[in-house]
């Protein structure tokens, strides 16, 4: 990978490209400097899949990317799934990212 800098959009991007994900979300958990991201990826692919192998799809997809990162986590869903969550919260954009707030865990005394 020429270019070293990892942001939201880049990961956005590379996940719809690779994985031919419908919808992602992707945050920045540190901040902006690019260190830490948690996502949520919708793909067909996942389709028939456990967790793992998803998550081994998702790692595959992205292995130059996360080799330059220091924390990385992934919600993985199909489409179906999606639509169900989505459904379920009443919420136009499925699963949120509740407790987080500009790239920090919030409710946490420190």
């Amino acid at each position: 990978m020429a270019d070293q800098s990892i942001t939201e959009d880049s990961i956005k991007a590379a996940l719809a490209d690779r994985l031919k994900a419908i919808h992602v979300e992707v945050q920045d958990m540190s901040g902006g400097c690019g260190q830490a991201f948690t996502t949520l990826i919708v793909s067909p692919e996942f389709a028939g899949k456990n967790s793992l192998k998803r998550h081994r799809l998702v790692n595959a997809a992205l292995k130059d990317e996360i080799a330059l990162i220091h924390a990385w986590t992934a919600r993985c869903q199909t489409p179906d799934e999606w639509a169900r969550d989505k459904a379920a919260s009443g919420g136009p954009e499925g699963p949120s990212f509740e407790g987080t707030s500009d790239g920090k865990v919030t409710g946490v005394d420190q």
